[in-house]
């Protein structure tokens, strides 16, 4: 595809980027024009090009000049099957390939946690030196008794954020706080860890033009394999607190959940670490994630306005100032309470698709009983008795300082006449 579209733009052609422009020259160039994938795969990866094309150019029409075309070339690209195309027989799943080609035949190291039947697609993706089978299923929505089926006149407010992934303020007084500061510290290791590494090999990385060494390759194969885990620690870690949300939303018998859409921060230029906060945030993983489980669970999820939440007052709404903590204080009716709970209270009461209005009376339900939870049990050093692998055994101890001469005599010191107040000679406890 790039050395097609390379000759075009040599040419002074228009470049193939639509998906149906894609299949015909697929079809016209014949088999083996992308080895030994069948048409099936093929499809995909041309599906995939086409996508990351058209969403280049929607970012270039707004006038994001940074976003480049697709025109790297890679090695590994994910394939996907659909339904039909594949066959899963216990713990092996049997993929098609090209004509003439042996079939290829995945080995699984554990059972597919969905029914057969129920499966869709299957997804062959490399990540961090791993060869994963991602499995779309389709799972029927939960059935519940007579009298515990969620209700749709209950109504929680979802507020999102990085200390807290999600803070939940839900109907007759009851709160939810989902802490991620495991998840946060994770992605602080794991970014010194990756500092380190860096500084470690810098001398004897290879010039630009320069061949690398194997060495050099084991180390980039290492790293690959740390990034990798350090994803699948995070995304694990979002889906323990969005489940999280969910079981408690369904004991509450919340039917609707509105949640804050805090998106509109992302292309406000904040300086490089808060950009970096933003990045790591992934607020669009929460939301989609969320709103997966919500659907499984029979909830429905609503995206409203959150802008002015933190910042508002729910008793007088007057303007609050940012407070260094996590406590909110109205300096004009000395209301005080969690500043994230009190902005998914106000979320609640938003409706969907308005502008960020606030109730011209007061919040009728604040969060009077809290539940903490906390996101990311197994991460490493998130246990009481653990301790991250990555972080130094001892503290770094640092430099006492110059030694300074005693004072005059009948200055403040204590220390007799003479004698270093830094290093003194009596015996310890003595002045």
């Amino acid at each position: 595809m790039l050395e097609v579209n390379a000759w075009r733009r040599r040419r002074g052609d228009a470049p193939l980027a639509g998906f149906q422009e894609l299949c015909r020259e697929l079809a016209a160039s014949g088999p083996g024009t992308f080895g030994e994938l069948d048409s099936t795969g093929a499809r995909s990866v041309l599906r995939r090009f086409s996508d990351a094309w058209f969403a280049v150019a929607k970012r270039r029409q707004t006038g994001d000049v940074s976003a480049g075309f697709p025109r790297r070339r890679r090695g590994l690209v994910p394939v996907r099957w659909y339904h039909g195309t594949f066959t899963v027989v216990g713990r092996r799943v049997r993929i098609p390939a090209a004509r003439g080609s042996a079939p290829l035949w995945v080995r699984l190291v554990r059972d597919l946690p969905y029914p057969v039947e129920q499966v869709r697609s299957i997804t062959l993706l490399c990540e961090g030196n791993r060869l994963f089978l991602d499995v779309t299923a389709e799972v029927p929505v939960t059935v519940y008794p007579p009298g515990e089926e969620p209700d749709a006149g209950r109504v929680a407010g979802v507020d999102l954020g990085i200390i807290h992934p999600y803070a939940v303020a839900g109907p007759d007084g009851a709160g939810l706080l989902v802490s991620g500061r495991a998840v946060r510290a994770e992605y602080r290791m794991h970014l010194a860890d990756t500092k380190a590494r860096r500084r470690a090999v810098a001398r004897r990385a290879p010039k630009p033009g320069q061949r690398g060494s194997r060495r050099w390759r084991r180390y980039r194969r290492r790293a690959r394999m740390v990034e990798g885990r350090h994803r699948r620690r995070v995304r694990q870690a979002q889906h323990e607190a969005a489940r999280t949300v969910i079981s408690w939303a369904q004991q509450q018998r919340v039917g609707v959940l509105h949640v804050g859409d805090p998106r509109s921060v992302l292309d406000i230029p904040a300086g490089r670490r808060h950009n970096l906060r933003l990045r790591q945030w992934q607020i669009g993983r929460l939301i989609q994630v969320l709103t997966d489980k919500a659907t499984l669970a029979g909830i429905t999820v609503h995206m409203v306005d959150e802008r002015g939440t933190s910042s508002t007052c729910p008793a007088c709404h007057r303007r609050i100032p940012k407070p260094r903590g996590r406590t909110i204080t109205c300096p004009h009716c000395r209301f005080s309470g969690h500043r994230d709970l009190v902005a998914a209270a106000m979320i609640a009461t938003r409706k969907p698709g308005g502008g960020p209005t606030t109730p011209t009376t007061a919040v009728a339900v604040l969060p009077g009983v809290i539940t903490h939870r906390r996101a990311g049990r197994h991460l490493p050093g998130a246990g009481q008795s653990r301790r991250d692998p990555r972080r130094p055994t001892q503290a770094a101890r640092g430099s006492v300082g110059p030694r300074w001469p005693a004072p005059p005599p009948g200055g403040e010191s204590l220390a007799p006449n003479g004698e270093d107040p830094q290093h003194p000679t009596g015996r310890p406890g003595e002045r």
